[in-house]
């Protein structure tokens, strides 16, 4: 029980803005004629935001699997580069490890990326981190959840919910662009994506943005591992 309740303290941060996030998709998963029930599976068994927001107009606009599958990829292309500092933390895990592989998002990787944890036995931590994971993720479903029974009965307008995303990447980006010396991956973002809006157009942009986006951040890989060591 201590290992459980630790864990949920470490989550309580993460726990507000996962529910007000669900809520929003699961509103606009319901406005969109997807019922709670898909809300509830995407959530539980897909569990990424950003995709989840995308897989709305994926569902809506008749996307090929193909289109979806390159789109899921791109979309999630990050956490290629964050999950391999993770490899050696979950090589021990057991039979905890396939859940914390598919439960690693964002929020929970900045949770555990520490070495150890205060007061939690180095036998002890996988299965913290487990739990971690698992609130994370029950958090998320909640939401969805609740969203789309909100969605179901208070009858309103959805106009400007999907900004949610939006505004939480635009936060990531100012706190990027605070907290670093060197703006290559904020600017490349951005520019990038300018750039294949105005060549591809906003229906077409998403992949060749996110393909740029790579290309660029993998030629000044170098250049951005020697800022980081500088700054230290």
């Amino acid at each position: 029980m201590e290992i459980i309740r630790k864990a949920f303290y470490k989550s309580v941060p993460v726990m507000a803005g996962y529910v007000i996030l669900g809520i929003g998709f699961g509103i606009l998963m319901d406005n969109a004629g997807y019922g709670v029930l898909w809300s509830f599976a995407m959530a539980l068994f897909i569990f990424a935001g950003s995709m989840q927001y995308v897989g709305i107009g994926l569902l809506t606009g008749g996307a090929s699997i193909i289109t979806t599958a390159i789109t899921t990829v791109m979309v999630n292309a990050r956490h290629l580069f964050y999950s391999i500092s993770m490899i050696d933390r979950y090589k021990g895990a057991g039979k905890y490890k396939p859940y914390l592989i598919f439960g690693l998002t964002d929020e929970t990787y900045s949770l555990l990326c520490v070495d150890d944890e205060p007061g939690i036995d180095k036998k002890d931590l996988n299965r913290y981190r487990f739990f971690v994971t698992l609130f994370d993720h029950s958090y998320w479903v909640t939401g969805c959840v609740l969203g789309s029974l909100i969605g179901s009965v208070l009858p309103f307008s959805t106009e400007g919910i999907e900004f949610s995303m939006t505004a939480l990447f635009i936060a990531s980006f100012t706190e990027q662009w605070l907290k670093t010396r060197d703006h290559v991956p904020a600017l490349t973002g951005l520019f990038g994506t300018l750039i294949c809006l105005v060549l591809f157009r906003p229906d077409r942009f998403l992949i060749p943005a996110m393909i740029l986006i790579t290309a660029v951040l993998t030629i000044f890989r170098g250049r951005l591992e020697n800022g980081e060591e500088a700054s230290k």
